[in-house]
């Protein structure tokens, strides 16, 4: 560790918290759930050994706020107190080992694989594209009620995350889940008070954010996770994307999450090669954000070597650098980039061969997400592990997933 190892600073929030140095480990969707959606040990295990790795800030992936609306099976859903204890331990086994642990609230809307749920609902019944609609089924158009509900299970699951003693949540406004479909034009084609208007589209997201703040109080953390821009056309533009960023900095975020893309449009489907080059993909967005606001930046997608790093963190455009795939292969890469050294392992494309799987880019989260469960058990990550074979053994997963979800819930 150096004095110049911008990495280890710590990092104050506007509401006073502090997170131990500039690394965070963004979202991954685990799965790690029971199929009646309860929290388990193995999600207590992998937390463990990535807050012993040496990551400052840990945001859990996908905590859904309504058991009739996952995004896939064996997602963790918090509706009530009855997995209060194991949620205990979660936040216990990450704090005591020096790291912080924030829960990523959300809800999928229209964005959850076709047969797992009874319905889809959306802000508007948009379909996917049409090569996607095998998977993806056309969505029902939300009520005014159920709006008003889904914002008030966000605050009721904010509320319970706290009683458990986790550090923040992170509200799940990118890639495609029902807080990014109401922003989206392309997505979101009311007109009521929900729709019509930038400004009507972006009601959701502050209405969740002001629910969840009058549930845990203001001493409490709440970020976002925002999309840059969803890479479609027309859909959710940077120019709209900056306004939602002034609107909850205006309101008291504590910090926000740069990603971009949808399952319809993968990040990377709108990076240039220049921006890959230099690692973060939405490092020039974030610039933007920091000229209009002072609120903590997280960049997430991309970072892989200490230099990109170092560089990021010293132009002053973002805060903490977020890693996700890298934490995957490599739990303990936090400790070597806080030592000054590189990581062990460097990402790499998984691919299958098979055209419309990887043009979705689900072969890859597929893939991650078994290293994740391997962490669960106990056991060290593949990084050589065969896409093919990953491929087969999650349809597989997912096909008894979804039928026990659906026994469960007719039973």
């Amino acid at each position: 560790m150096t004095a110049s190892n911008l990495l280890t600073r710590p990092l104050t929030l506007p509401n006073g918290g502090t997170l131990p140095n500039r690394l965070a480990k963004s979202a991954l969707s685990e799965t790690l759930g029971t199929m009646d959606n309860r929290v388990t040990p193995q999600l207590v295990r992998l937390y463990e050994r990535w807050a012993e790795g040496g990551t400052g800030l840990l945001i859990t992936g996908n905590i859904m706020v309504d058991r009739r609306y996952l995004g896939e099976p064996g997602n963790v859903v918090v509706e009530d107190e009855r997995d209060l204890a194991l949620l205990q331990a979660w936040a216990h086994g990450v704090s005591r080992r020096g790291a912080v642990l924030w829960a990523q609230i959300n809800h999928p809307g229209k964005q959850s694989p076709r047969g797992l749920n009874r319905e889809n609902i959306s802000p508007s019944a948009i379909p996917f594209k049409q090569d996607m609609q095998a998977f993806f089924a056309t969505p029902r158009e939300m009520t005014e009620a159920e709006i008003n509900e889904v914002i008030g299970r966000f605050a009721s699951t904010a509320g319970v995350l706290k009683k458990a003693g986790f550090g923040g949540v992170q509200i799940h406004g990118a890639h495609g889940y029902l807080v990014s479909q109401f922003l989206s034009p392309r997505h979101n084609v009311r007109e009521d008070g929900w729709g019509g208007t930038a400004e009507n589209r972006r009601r959701f997201v502050l209405e969740v954010y002001a629910a969840m703040r009058a549930e845990v109080g203001p001493d409490f953390p709440i970020g976002i996770k925002l999309n840059s821009a969803d890479f479609q056309r027309g859909g959710f533009t940077e120019e709209e994307s900056l306004a939602v960023i002034q609107a909850l900095a205006a309101a008291g975020i504590d910090l926000i999450e740069v990603s971009g893309g949808t399952y319809e449009a993968p990040a990377m489907a709108g990076v240039k090669a220049s921006t890959r080059e230099r690692e973060a993909y939405f490092l020039e967005f974030a610039e933007k954000v920091r000229q209009t606001v002072n609120v903590p930046l997280m960049v997430t997608g991309g970072f892989r070597s200490q230099a990109a790093m170092q560089s990021a963190l010293a132009s002053g455009s973002l805060d903490l650098v977020g890693l996700g795939r890298p934490l995957a292969i490599e739990p303990d890469a936090p400790q070597r980039l806080l030592a000054g050294e590189e990581t062990r392992y460097r990402v790499k494309p998984i691919t299958t061969g098979i055209g419309m799987v990887d043009r979705m880019a689900l072969m890859e989260v597929a893939w991650y997400t078994r290293q994740l469960h391997r962490m669960g058990r106990g056991k060290s990550p593949k990084p050589d592990e065969s896409p093919l074979w990953s491929l087969a053994a999650t349809v597989v997963a997912n096909l008894r997933g979804a039928q026990k979800t659906r026994r469960l819930r007719a039973s």
